[in-house]
């Protein structure tokens, strides 16, 4: 990495004097139109932040929050608070009242930046409760609020380059640079302190695997407020890779086709989603059409990476790429190059079939408190396995304990939780290892990941179950969008399911059966014979011990906003626990106390 950058805001010069000049270093919808920015709008913006934030007397380590979704503002604010030596919070935008009151009062901020009205609606009776906001600004006009830009007005016309340069030369590498509240499965969100360093060791590892140069475009979708994202937009800016802002989760597949991006960073789901789609699409044909679409995909199942299926495999898949998979190129705009996947197990299935289909997946596994990459396949010779996240990042050890669990050590692990010195202790040991809760075994280089230490349960019979390797598993199959396993000192294993609704309604069609709403569909006894049949192939994956004896059906899609997933999308077990505990003790022949 360039020795030039040692603090994230370096990112900034260190672009303008590498790479040409363009138009689309930033990019965001609005009114419809993709509206750029260059690397000279962004630092004038970011200056003109730093200097009304100076003004306003915000000094070293005071706080600042972005409630935001993902737009080229927040940039603008992250270098503009990071060039003064403050520490950046960002919240998730998808996060409850208690939550945001709690984050708000336990990081102590001194400012907050409201990206629009949806979002103000949220925190606009909590803020003036709350004595240390000095005061809050909006991204977009919001009736009452002052606008972000009114502060860059207010800092270039108090521009004060001396005192900034001060302040910038006075940021070290060592400092904290952003305080982010893991999303939780359980209790209070934690402040998770991450250094300037933490962060940039992690760009120096992973920007070599990233296939793309300052011609190519991002689309970003996944929250900036995640460290996952945060990370890769900060590697994009090493690379010279202009970003592209997503307008929503509704809207991927229309910005995918405008922007014609050449990487993308995601989660599982939305990988999932994309199959599941292509594959309703595919068996709605028929005749000698269907029958290609079904022969191709199974040679995709059957992918092994860099030449491992052979000559005749070869010639087939170049058969099937002209006839199938050309189709799948062109749906993610013709000119993807790699998906990066990360923030949950990703199903080896996928990782065959889309690679075999010309649009390669990379896998990768880390943890907000690691900055986040701990390791990751890659486009090297060799460099991917289906079914493991890879091989460890250069600058980081992994060590796995005489319990199976996954132990860290390098520059990105965090620098503690904020005000938690307990919780820190907890996690990090004397020699330094920092503890991920994770299971996994070391597989000729290759990491796979195993399981949860505290999700691991045991079955009254003395066996351990991993749950998200089951759920993992039965998500293969087109009907199950969400699947939640219990069985804790029970004498089997069960399950919640939630159906893939859009997937079932058409199966519904085929079959000629008639039903008013979800909540009728699913209570037919064709539909659960339907379920059942999909357990039963499923769990012939597993021991005796392992498979799904009992499982109920969920009436509607888990979300955010009905509880049961985190802000960046894994379950929440405690919540679906209680949510659910009528359901749960049902299965076991059990009355919920």
């Amino acid at each position: 990495m360039n020795k030039s950058v040692t603090r994230i805001f370096d990112l900034l010069p260190y672009y303008e004097q590498t790479f040409q000049p363009k138009s689309d270093v930033l990019s965001g919808k609005e009114n419809g139109r993709w509206t750029g920015y260059s690397i000279q709008d962004y630092r004038t913006k970011v200056d003109a932040i730093s200097y009304a934030l100076l003004r306003l007397g915000v000094g070293p380590g005071d706080k600042i929050a972005t409630i935001s979704v993902n737009m080229p503002e927040w940039n603008f604010m992250d270098m503009g608070i990071l060039q003064t030596g403050a520490v950046h919070v960002p919240i998730y935008p998808t996060i409850s009242e208690s939550d945001y009151q709690y984050i708000l009062n336990h990081s102590g901020v001194k400012y907050v930046f409201i990206s629009g009205a949806d979002l103000y609606r949220k925190v606009k009776d909590i803020l003036p409760g709350i004595g240390h906001i000095a005061d809050w600004y909006a991204f977009r006009e919001i009736e009452g609020v002052k606008k972000l830009d009114s502060l860059i007005e207010m800092g270039l016309a108090h521009a004060d380059p001396v005192l900034l340069q001060q302040r910038k030369d006075s940021v070290k590498a060592t400092d904290t640079a952003t305080l982010i509240y893991t999303s939780g499965t359980t209790g209070n969100p934690k402040g998770v302190m991450l250094s300037h360093n933490n962060l940039l060791s992690n760009v120096a590892a992973v920007h070599h695997i990233f296939p793309v140069d300052e011609h190519c475009r991002a689309l970003s979708y996944l929250p900036l407020c995640h460290v996952y994202e945060r990370m890769n937009i900060y590697t994009y800016h090493y690379l010279g890779v202009s970003i592209y802002y997503a307008e929503n989760m509704g809207t991927i597949a229309d910005n995918i086709r405008e922007v014609s991006p050449e990487i993308l960073t995601t989660v599982p789901r939305l990988l999932e989603k994309v199959y599941d789609k292509i594959l309703s699409k595919g068996m709605k044909t028929s005749g000698l059409k269907r029958k290609i679409f079904l022969w191709a995909l199974n040679l995709g199942h059957r992918f092994e990476p860099f030449d491992g299926n052979g000559f005749i495999y070869k010639a087939q898949l170049w058969l099937a790429n002209r006839l199938v998979f050309n189709k799948w190129r062109e749906a993610l705009g013709g000119r993807m190059r790699v998906i990066v996947s990360g923030g949950a197990a990703l199903q080896p299935r996928l990782i065959r079939i889309f690679t075999a289909a010309g649009i390669p997946v990379l896998e990768g596994y880390g943890l907000t408190e690691t900055s986040p990459v701990i390791a990751v396949n890659t486009l090297d010779k060799k460099g991917i396995k289906p079914g493991t996240v890879g091989q460890v990042i250069s600058n980081v050890q992994v060590n796995i304990s005489e319990e199976g669990e996954i132990l860290v050590k390098g520059p990105n692990v965090m620098q503690g939780y904020f005000k938690s010195p307990e919780l820190t202790a907890a996690v990090m040991d004397d020699q330094g290892w920092f503890h991920t809760g994770d299971k996994g075994v070391l597989e000729q280089g290759y990491l796979r990941i195993t399981g949860r230490i505290k999700e691991i349960f045991k079955t009254s019979m003395g066996k351990y179950i991993s749950p998200a390797l089951i759920e993992n598993k039965f998500k293969e199959s087109p009907f199950i969008d969400g699947i939640f396993v219990v069985g804790e000192n029970q004498k089997f294993a069960a399950a919640l399911i939630v159906p893939d609704f859009d997937h079932l309604r058409s199966w519904c069609r085929k079959q000629g059966l008639t039903y008013s709403t979800d909540t009728e569909m699913i209570q037919t006894k064709e539909v659960k014979l339907c379920i059942k049949r999909e357990i039963d192939q499923l769990n012939k994956h597993f021991g005796d011990f392992e498979q799904i004896k009992k499982f109920d059906l969920i009436d509607h899609e888990w979300s955010v906003a009905t509880g049961e997933l985190t802000a960046n999308l894994k379950l929440k077990r405690a919540f679906i626990c209680e949510k659910y505990q009528v359901k749960i003790a049902a299965l076991f022949g059990a009355t919920a106390d």
